[in-house]
C-alpha cells in the first residue's frame, strides 16, 4: 500500500495543526492510502549548518531526531506538512526541518523526487499565504509534485478546535488530501509501476 507522511509542525500535541493532520489522515485512509503522523511536539529541530556531511549518506549529523523523520519519509510516496503561522511565517522548527530534509535529499539519492504532497498553513487571522509560499519553495526545489485544492491550503483558528468552525477551510483541506490520495494512487498503481524512462 502507498503511504503518506504527515508532519505536524506545531509544538502543541493536540492543537489545531495536529487536528488537521488527523483529518488528512482520515481522508487518505478512506481513499486507500496509508498514512503516518509525526509531530515536532517535544522535538527541538536545529538549523542546517551546511556542513555537507549528509552528502552521500542522506542522513544529518545533528542528533536531534530529524533522521527519524527522514527514515520514515524514505518509506513514503507522499509528504504533507502542516505549520502554524508565527509572525507571518512558518515556525522556525518547521523551516529548519524542511531545509535539512531537503539538503539530505539533494546531497544523496534525491529521495524526495516526485514525491506528492503540499503544505498547509494554520493561523488565527493572517500570514497564511506568505507561510504557504515559504514552504512551497521546499517542494518546488526538491523535484516534488504539489497538489492543489479548491482554494489555498489555509485554515483559521487559534484555540484548539476552532478550525472546525472554518467550514470552507476544512473542506479545502479535505479536497487537498483527496487529491494527494488520487495522485499517489495513480502514480503508484500496479499497472504504472513499470520502470519508465523519462
Amino acid at each position: 500500500m502507498v503511504k503518506v507522511l504527515l508532519l505536524s509542525g506545531s509544538p502543541r500535541a493536540k492543537g489545531n495543526t495536529a487536528q488537521i493532520m488527523e483529518e488528512c489522515a482520515r481522508v487518505l485512509q478512506n481513499h486507500g492510502v496509508e498514512s503516518e503522523i509525526m509531530s515536532l511536539h517535544g522535538r527541538s529541530i536545529e538549523a542546517c549548518t551546511a556542513c555537507g556531511a549528509c552528502s552521500g549518506t542522506g542522513e544529518c549529523t545533528i542528533d536531534d531526531s530529524l533522521n527519524e523523520i527522514i527514515a520514515t519519509l524514505r518509506t513514503c510516496q507522499g509528504f504533507i506538512i502542516g505549520a502554524p503561522v508565527y509572525f507571518g511565517t512558518a515556525r522556525g522548527d518547521v523551516m529548519n526541518a524542511l531545509q535539512r530534509i531537503g539538503m539530505a535529499s539533494r546531497s544523496s539519492d534525491r529521495f524526495l523526487s516526485r514525491m506528492v504532497g503540499g503544505p498547509i498553513a494554520v493561523a488565527r487571522r493572517g500570514g497564511h499565504t506568505a507561510t504557504l509560499q515559504g514552504m512551497l519553495m521546499f517542494y518546488l526545489m526538491n523535484d516534488m509534485i504539489v497538489c492543489g485544492s479548491t482554494y489555498w491550503n489555509m485554515v483559521f483558528g487559534r484555540d484548539p478546535g476552532e478550525i472546525w468552525g472554518d467550514v470552507e477551510g476544512m473542506e479545502t483541506i479535505r479536497r487537498f488530501a483527496e487529491n494527494v490520495a488520487f495522485l499517489v494512487n495513480r502514480l503508484h498503481s500496479t499497472e504504472e509501476k513499470r520502470d519508465i524512462k523519462y
